[in-house]
This record gives structure tokens, C-alpha cells and sequence, in this order.
């Protein structure tokens, strides 16, 4: 395994590994942890982190995962079951099922034939689960996610029209896809961009239905250069010419730094949050800010924040409405 693996798919399996193998070496190093599970002590750290707010169903501390580690020792104090085989009803065996086919549909996926077996199993106990009985609806339209997966598969290039939601502009672009990742509830499409020349992700709900995805019959070879993102923290990695912006954040508008790709956060008086990003197109964080209104200040860059300070005021003189003046 890659040491800086961070999909979600590899995450979940180790997650669920993580748990009884800490469990049956209690007082293992965090180097030593992190060695056998091929990530690094900064990972493991987020992933202990992330068990600790997980356990069995009502979220009360007695309900969580209990665990204990210091400086260089973690121990498994109360695993919640994890460490001894479950016992499920019919319900809960059928919703393991269908997640299991859902995550089994992940191109890529490590211990497949695990899987496979797995869901087998659970198959045999609930009954007979015909594929017209239980149908995964996916974030993405479904012929749009086969499309994509079958050009994975076989290393054929797409032709997307494709939605740059900053811009609100349709375009045309070849592709030749390198893998596809489902993060934060969604379907991306991670490939060669022959329009940008350069490896870009597509959001699979962005492209224009299934007409806006066409194998093409030429083969998908992406060149050397080509690095996939996937030991990258985030979808989003700023370039060389990205520009450096600053908002100040009422509290009702902290949830812009949950929802997209903050480089930093800083806690003010009264709740209000001092947030930086980096953007390549200013277009959306003109809208963004417009439409948080009095919630949202736009700090730098200073002649983008003018521009949004012009566009409000015309804004407000067209309904005939004159804006507050600023304190000195």
C-alpha cells in the first residue's frame, strides 16, 4: 500500500483492519502501527482521531470507540464490538449488502476478491437478494459512472462536455482517465485533460448527462508527466498562478471553510472565522461573497474586493436602494 494513501475506499478498509489488529497488540509503538499499515504516524494520528468519534448507535460516550495513545504507545481500550464477530439482523445484513455492491463498483479497489466473498456470505445468510428487488442509486447518473468505469477499464479516451461550474460554461474536452474516486459523497472522474494538458478532476454530475460522455476509440495514454492526486490531502491543488484571497466570516457563514479547500483558518472575536484560499478563477468567490451578504468580507486581494464592493452597490441602486455608509 502507498504510504500516503487517502481514499476513502483504502481509508474504510483500514479503519475496519485498524481496530482488532490494535486490539490484539496492545501498547504498539505508533511507528511501528503505522509501518504495518503502510501509512504514515501523521495519517494514523487522523485515523485514531477519527475512531474515537465512532462506535455503536446513539453517540453517547459509553456508545463510542474508547482508545488511548500517547507520544509513541496506543491501546485499545474498549472496541465496541469490533474486535468480535457481529451478529445482524435481516435489515442490517441487507444494508451491508448493498453497500458492499456499492463499494465493490469502485475501479481499483484493494482485497476485492475479499469482497466478493464477503458479500457472498452475507448473501447466503439474509436469503436470496435478486438485483430487481434492490437497486444502489448513485450520486451520478448511473449510465454516466458505467460509461466512465468501462473506459477505465479499458483504457479507452472519453470525450466530456463538461460543466466549469466558475466560469458557468459548457465545454468540449478529450480525456484519457487514470482512475475513478468517490470522495465526500461524490463521483469524480481523475484523468489526462487534453484541452488543459494537464491531469484534472471531473465531478461526474458536472458532465452534461449521459450524451456528454463518449468512448472514443483511441487508446488512453496519458503521458509521463502525469501524477494522480491521489496522495494529495484534498481534490484541489493550488497552481503556480493561483491568487491568494482572505475572507472574514460571520458565524452564520463558518460553514464555507467545511465546504471548500481553505490553506488556513483563524478564530476571531465573537465567533467570527479569518479564512485563506487560494483560487485560479475569481468569478465564483465574486458570487460566493455576493451572495453571503453582510455574513461574508472579502479582505484581500484589495482590487478584487473593490470589484465586489462596485457590483453590490449598483446592485442595490437598481432596486433603488442606497447602501449603509462604512464607519471611518
Amino acid at each position: 500500500m502507498n504510504p500516503s494513501t487517502a481514499s476513502s475506499t483504502d481509508r474504510l478498509s483500514r479503519l475496519l483492519a485498524l481496530v482488532p489488529w490494535l486490539r490484539a497488540h496492545p501498547g504498539v509503538s505508533l511507528d511501528d502501527a503505522a509501518v504495518t499499515f503502510g501509512i504514515t504516524v501523521r495519517q494514523l494520528r487522523d485515523d485514531l482521531d477519527l475512531l474515537f468519534v465512532c462506535g455503536l448507535p446513539g453517540g453517547a460516550p459509553g456508545d463510542l470507540i474508547d482508545l488511548s495513545y500517547s507520544a509513541d504507545q496506543v491501546t485499545v481500550l474498549d472496541p465496541q464490538t469490533l474486535d468480535r464477530p457481529l451478529r445482524l439482523s435481516a435489515d442490517e445484513a441487507m444494508a451491508l449488502v448493498v453497500a458492499a455492491r456499492t463499494l465493490a463498483d469502485v475501479p481499483g479497489l484493494a482485497a476485492h476478491d475479499a469482497l466478493d466473498r464477503a458479500v457472498a456470505k452475507l448473501e447466503k445468510a439474509v436469503g436470496a437478494l435478486p438485483s430487481d428487488r434492490v437497486r444502489v442509486e448513485l450520486d451520478a447518473q448511473d449510465e454516466v459512472l458505467r460509461v466512465v468505469q468501462d473506459a477505465v477499464t479499458r483504457k479507452r479516451r472519453l470525450h466530456l462536455r463538461y460543466l466549469v461550474w466558475s466560469r458557468d460554461e459548457m465545454t468540449e474536452r478529450d480525456v484519457d482517465p487514470m482512475r475513478v474516486l468517490a470522495r465526500d459523497g461524490r463521483w469524480y472522474l481523475e484523468g489526462w485533460c487534453h484541452r488543459s494538458k494537464a491531469v484534472r478532476m471531473f465531478r461526474l454530475d458536472r458532465i452534461d448527462g449521459s450524451h456528454g460522455v463518449t468512448v472514443l476509440d483511441l487508446p488512453a495514454a496519458p503521458p509521463p508527466e502525469a501524477t494522480s492526486r491521489e496522495n494529495a490531502e484534498s481534490l484541489y491543488q493550488p497552481g503556480p498562478y493561483d491568487r491568494r484571497a482572505v475572507l472574514r466570516l460571520h458565524p452564520g457563514a463558518r460553514w464555507v471553510a467545511d465546504y471548500y479547500p481553505v490553506e488556513s483558518q483563524r478564530e476571531l472575536d465573537a465567533g467570527y472565522l479569518l479564512v485563506e484560499l487560494r483560487v485560479s478563477e475569481t468569478g465564483w468567490l465574486r458570487r460566493l461573497v455576493l451572495g453571503l451578504g453582510d455574513q461574508a468580507q472579502l479582505v484581500e486581494p484589495a482590487e478584487l474586493a473593490a470589484e465586489v464592493h462596485d457590483v453590490a452597490v449598483r446592485a442595490l441602486a437598481a432596486y433603488g436602494i442606497r447602501p449603509r455608509p462604512t464607519a471611518e
